[in-house]
């Protein structure tokens, strides 16, 4: 079965019909119980009403009288039946209703005061309940004669009352059962109504009438719609990255473009030319770094598992020891192992490769790279501190570094985009801030804060 609320169905009402099956079968073999041992009890106090009347004649015989208490005993084939034997099983008494019948052979009761019940069939093959009751009857002192009073009724009052009974107990389970499988399916719609609600909106986003999914779902369906919505945040952000990359691209392509047309419409020296089309062709290089990495950041990645920072940090200081084995550098990391980063491993990287590259750059020997959890106001976040030795960056020039091809020294190697990088990626990709200030080792510490949510979220 492919629907849930199918499945679910099922399974409940299997369970409802197996609980009331049982329940009726324990219902009906309590009252057949409670029956058979009315019946026992009802023939038990016919044998006391036939003790009651009995007597000793004048010869010491047990006599009982035609007319009881119980008028069934005086009319043949009513349904209730007695007779009374003595110690050698010889017919004593019988009553009227036992005209032309025998009642069927039960063993006599030889201990005074016992009583046996058992379920016989008479001589024309009806079903009889009998009970007999063995006494010690004092015909002279000291002197006792045994008698088995015998007492029958048919099987008839019985099994209609039984059948009154069963018909009752299961016309009410089945009425029962229709109405609890109804309200289970009431129960069953409304309960997975947030599940339908979940399917209507995810058509409404592939038809576009809707950007994500809604609130106010169970708690039990938030995790699925909050990292839904965050699967369609980040698709639209990475969508619209692109876009903006694109555009940044091409706008900024224009000015250089513009140039060199210039340059080559107006005839102007090959020295002239030449320079200008390296200067250009530098700048060209320099936006289209820029922009195809700022486009090729992921950000948080929903439903993904956390990436540890220790190991990143250590392949990066591996990476950098062997470009600058000729400055003999001192590179150390200080990463907890417990400390992990909710994003792309690339821009991870990206970030904590183009601050310790520049550090190695300007420093004099030694370079440190950090990275903790921090929670601040309530919202994870992930600090990564690279600091050196150098002579640092001063705080007027700390803004300017920060922008697209800027360089504190154009004799330094690079095409000062690396700065630039880290800060979209810091601020734009994950919410957070990108600051430069003067470190304990003297040179420049730098400090990114990356959340891993924005504050509208």
């Amino acid at each position: 079965m492919r629907s849930l609320r199918g499945r679910l169905l099922v399974a409940a009402s299997a369970v409802l019909a197996a609980f009331l099956g049982l329940t009726g079968l324990t219902l009906d073999g309590a009252f057949r119980d409670s029956a058979l041992s009315a019946v026992q009890s009802r023939l038990q106090a016919q044998v006391y009403m036939l003790l009651g009347a009995a007597e000793l004649d004048s010869f010491k015989r047990l006599t009982i009288p035609q007319n009881l208490a119980e008028a069934r005993f005086s009319m043949p084939d009513s349904g209730l039946y007695a007779d009374v034997l003595d110690s050698q099983s010889n017919l004593v008494w019988r009553s009227p209703s036992l005209l032309g019948m025998a009642l069927p052979f039960f063993p006599a009761v030889r201990n005074a005061g016992e009583t046996q019940f058992a379920l016989l069939e008479s001589a024309e093959g009806a079903p009889l309940f009998v009970l007999a009751f063995t006494v010690n009857w004092e015909t002279n002192p000291n002197d006792y004669q045994s008698y088995t009073f015998r007492v029958a009724e048919t099987r008839d009052e019985y099994l209609d009352q039984l059948w009154n009974f069963r018909r009752s107990l299961w016309g009410w389970l089945l009425g029962a059962t229709v109405v609890l499988l109804a309200g289970q399916g009431l129960i069953l719609r409304w309960s997975l109504k947030p599940l339908r609600r979940v399917a209507t909106e995810v058509k409404d986003i592939e038809t576009g009438k809707r950007a994500e999914l809604g609130g106010g779902y169970p708690e039990e369906l938030l995790p699925l719609t909050a990292n839904l919505n965050a699967l369609l945040r980040q698709s639209h952000a990475h969508l619209e990255r692109y876009r903006n990359a694109l555009a940044d691209l091409a706008h900024s392509l224009k000015t250089p473009l513009a140039v060199l047309r210039g340059t080559l419409e107006n005839r102007v020296a090959l020295d002239e030319l030449e320079q200008t089309l390296g200067d250009q062709l530098e700048r060209m290089n320099r936006t289209v770094d820029y922009q195809l990495q700022r486009a090729a950041a992921s950000g948080r990645i929903a439903l993904s598992a956390p990436l540890p920072v220790a190991p990143i940090a250590r392949k990066i200081q591996d990476s950098l020891a062997k470009v600058y084995a000729g400055r003999s550098l001192q590179l150390k990391t200080e990463v907890p192992a417990a400390t992990m980063f909710y994003g792309d491993e690339g821009d991870l990287m990206e970030i904590l490769g183009n601050l310790a590259d520049n550090a190695c750059k300007w420093c004099r020997r030694q370079v440190v790279v950090r990275a903790y959890p921090a929670d601040r106001a309530g919202r994870l976040e992930l600090v990564v501190e690279v600091e050196d030795d150098g002579p640092g960056i001063p705080a007027e020039q700390a803004p300017s570094l920060l922008g697209r091809g800027q360089r504190a020294d154009p004799t330094v190697e690079g095409h000062g985009i690396g700065l630039a990088v880290v800060r979209d990626l810091v601020e734009e990709i994950y919410y957070g801030r990108l600051e430069i200030r003067r470190g304990a080792l003297g040179g420049a510490l730098v400090q990114a804060r990356l959340r891993f949510q924005a504050e509208s979220e």
